[in-house]
């Protein structure tokens, strides 16, 4: 299911020749995952997870069309689009050691910010810092289980160690620019002679004047949404700070999983599409969510993956039940009881979207993730387990 290509898919298509296409990337450019990592155990953080997910909740703005605490003019809002997460290091809310640990460094550089409309601009000039509705999330974790000890220990992870996944993405800002370059792709298909199935599937040769003009105006978003992540990291790291003292959050790593981007296999570039698809480049922590009320997983990129999936696997646990079914189906306040019988404190902006993202709407996490180990893709290295969850 999904708008244009199904969810988990991944299309790569030859460069400069080929074509880019708004739906292989979805709505949400640039939604992703991010693990940060701190230096306490469950047992010293356990006490305070009433604190922690009242604190958090007040601080991160959440819900649909959620704006926060910064308004960004237009030159600000220009510069964000063009450095991505070091524009929010220039404004000291990063540290240098994160941009390292993101994907692409948290910044993509074909940009050309007069490609993203005025529309768009408005949309996200109060959405940075913001995580948004659906099935973004801010969760605070313990690692239940190492599962191999080496790349553990290579990424910093020990048993018991607390942790905090973030996943959101480019907000309106993301939408609006799909929004805008779907429908110049459909008006411009009899002009390129492209004769599709669907119009969901609307495309443009990637030289041509919309392909180029929408790769850089999602470079743009995917570089907003990457801001967007860190600015959220300085919301977490502070209400850390309030309740644990010193203590740092370091960032693991930061993955997208829907964006295009222009890479290299068997010396021929390519544009890579991925939508709800996670890179998983050999070495690279790879973050697998399953749901609130499941285990997500850290693992590691394989070779494998390099000549199976262009350095791909799936994003998520993924859905079997439709939001509009799970919200008819889920009594969102029992849900939100039997989430604290199992030690899981929720915090939540809108019932009705809790309903929807109730763990039995998704697949069984484990199963997915064993699957993704045995096609030989990624080697799973840690098994997390939610203990606070903040949602839109």
């Amino acid at each position: 299911e999904g708008y244009g290509f199904p969810i988990g898919g991944v299309a790569a298509v030859s460069y400069p020749e080929g074509v880019i296409s708004p739906g292989g990337i979805g709505y949400d450019i640039n939604c992703g995952i991010r693990f940060l990592k701190s230096t306490l155990t469950f047992e010293e953080t356990k006490g305070q997870c009433g604190n922690l997910s009242h604190s958090l909740f007040k601080e991160i703005p959440s819900g649909v069309g959620k704006g926060g605490k910064i308004k960004l003019g237009t030159a600000e809002m220009d510069k964000v689009l063009q450095n991505g997460a070091e524009w929010v290091l220039e404004q000291g809310y990063a540290d240098k050691q994160d941009l390292k640990n993101i994907e692409s460094g948290g910044r993509l550089r074909e940009v050309d910010v007069s490609c993203v409309s005025d529309h768009a601009k408005k949309r996200g000039r109060d959405q940075l810092g913001t995580l948004g509705a659906g099935n973004h999330f801010v969760e605070v974790d313990t690692v239940e289980e190492i599962l191999d000890k080496q790349w553990a220990e290579k990424f910093g992870l020990f048993q018991n160690q607390a942790g905090v996944l973030v996943h959101t993405g480019s907000r309106g800002l993301g939408h609006q620019v799909a929004t805008d370059y779907i429908k110049i792709m459909v008006a411009a298909l009899e002009k390129h002679k492209l004769n599709l199935p669907d119009r969901e599937l609307a495309c443009a040769p990637f030289d041509s004047e919309e392909g180029k003009n929408y790769f850089s105006a999602m470079a743009g978003a995917a570089n907003f949404a990457w801001a967007n992540r860190q600015m959220l990291t300085w919301h977490i790291r502070n209400v850390w700070k309030k309740i644990f003292g010193d203590e740092k959050l370091s960032l693991l790593y930061d993955v997208a999983h829907n964006i295009a981007k222009i890479e290299e296999y068997e010396n021929k570039k390519l544009i890579v599409h991925r939508k709800g698809a996670t890179r998983a480049f050999p070495g690279q922590p790879v973050i697998i969510p399953g749901t609130m009320g499941t285990s997500s997983y850290i693992l590691v990129g394989a070779e494998k993956a390099m000549v199976e999936s262009f350095g791909s696997v799936c994003h998520g646990a993924g859905r079997t039940m439709s939001r509009t079914k799970a919200g008819k189906q889920v009594n969102p306040k029992e849900l939100k009881q039997q989430l604290e019988e199992k030690g899981i404190i929720v915090n939540a902006g809108s019932l009705r979207g809790l309903a929807e993202e109730a763990p039995l709407a998704y697949k069984d996490v484990d199963d997915v993730v064993n699957i993704v180990e045995m096609a030989g893709l990624a080697k799973k290295v840690a098994r997390l387990k939610p203990l606070v969850v903040i949602k839109g």
